[in-house]
């Protein structure tokens, strides 16, 4: 039975210090051909609390869901940067006058762009820093879907893995900088990455061609299966000079929680031999880097590269399955 072929995108970028390869594991005797595709790789004024702001929580509490008071969307709005409209949140600066500015807008500012007098010297506002510790601030992506209210502490590290932010294109490297909504994330790769193969079915062979090319190199393919979209990479790195690493990985377009429902299987087979990894994908909300940084994916270098090879192309079976819940 004939293979599908096409050709898909790669990019070239720069290297960067990659950790040990993750163990892996060993099956048995290889399953039928599934389809291929042939994915070629290519070059390179002053605040005051209000007396009726009645919905506080007390420091530390946590965070929560469900909707907000008028109450305490009139304390939480005192707090909003004149520049940004983001949240002033601790360390709280003010000008001579009591105005508030955010710090990462105060260090862009000559003077106060409420009154446009003096930034200097810097002036704490503890009390300001006392009431923002005991309200429950939203997460800066309300306005797209999150409903969390959470402490000015737990802010950060929530707004970073926000299911609710911005998707990045998923391409590998950093040459497109895209950014959109979850459902646009197909339709940008469909029109600004055309050239990237997508094959259908849970079982497939990704053929990665040229791999001897030097330098770092990606190889993208897109696999279809279960009503979702794959995003298969396989990355070249240089770890240093005369030693490359290869990373396989997938990753789900879809939120981590979905990512959850699946998982995936690469396999390499040559001459009585095999190299298996299993996992579960990852989201495209994650990305290829964190993937590499983390060892989740499975890692080979170029002597066992060349073991699988046939004159310089590498084929690697991809097998996605649907978990039990």
């Amino acid at each position: 039975m004939s293979r599908p072929s096409s050709t898909g995108p790669s990019a070239n970028k720069p290297c960067s210090k990659q950790p040990p390869p993750p163990q892996t594991q060993h099956a048995q005797s290889p399953a039928a051909p599934p389809a291929a595709a042939t994915i070629s790789a290519a070059g390179p004024g002053s605040s005051a609390v209000p007396a009726a702001a009645a919905v506080i929580s007390g420091p530390g509490g946590g965070g929560g869901a469900g909707p907000v008071s008028p109450q305490h969307h009139e304390l939480t709005s005192l707090f909003e940067c004149p520049v940004c409209f983001d949240y002033v949140l601790p360390p709280i600066l003010q000008c001579q006058a009591g105005h508030l500015v955010c710090n990462q807008c105060r260090q862009k500012l000559s003077c106060c762009p409420t009154c446009r007098g003096a930034l200097t010297p810097s002036i704490r506002n503890l009390a300001m820093e006392k009431v923002a510790s005991a309200v429950l601030f939203p997460c800066k992506y309300a306005t797209t879907g999150c409903s969390l209210t959470l402490h000015h502490t737990e802010k950060p590290e929530h707004e970073d893995i926000c299911e609710y932010r911005p998707y990045s294109c998923p391409c590998p490297g950093a040459s497109c900088k895209w950014q959109g909504s979850l459902e646009a994330v197909m339709s940008h790769l469909m029109h600004a990455h055309k050239s990237i193969t997508t094959l259908q079915g849970e079982d497939i062979v990704f053929l990665a061609t040229d791999i001897n090319l030097p330098g770092a190199v990606d190889w993208v393919m897109m696999q279809s299966c279960f009503g979702h979209h794959f995003m298969l990479v396989l990355e070249k790195q240089e770890k240093y000079e005369g030693h490359q690493q290869f990373f396989a990985i997938v990753l789900l377009i879809g939120t981590r929680k979905q990512a959850e429902n699946f998982a995936y299987r690469l396999e390499l087979n040559s001459n009585r031999r095999r190299l298996t990894w299993e996992a579960t994908p990852r989201s495209i909300h994650d990305g290829v880097a964190a993937a590499i940084v983390n060892s989740d994916c499975l890692v080979f270098d170029t002597a066992i590269a060349h073991l699988f090879a046939d004159n310089g192309n590498l084929g690697i079976n991809v097998t996605i399955s649907t978990c039990c819940q």
